[in-house]
């Protein structure tokens, strides 16, 4: 399980945007975000530096926190 801290995240379309590219490294991962403490919890099988890639490439930096 990871999880990170998005401060930029505010929106529906912001949680979709950082779903959509988290199953962009692994389509089988389960995605929860929490909008109101701008987290996001990822049960995936990639390695975190994949998904904070992709988490930046989307638009999002992103700070890992602990499990």
């Amino acid at each position: 399980m990871l999880r990170f801290k998005i401060a930029k995240m505010s929106c529906g379309h912001c949680a979709a945007s950082i779903e959509r590219a988290v199953k962009g490294v692994d389509p089988q991962a389960a995605v929860s975000v929490d909008l109101g403490r701008k987290e996001v919890t990822i049960h995936s099988t990639a390695e975190e530096r994949l998904i904070s890639g992709a988490l930046r490439s989307a638009g999002y930096e992103s700070q890992a926190l602990a499990a």
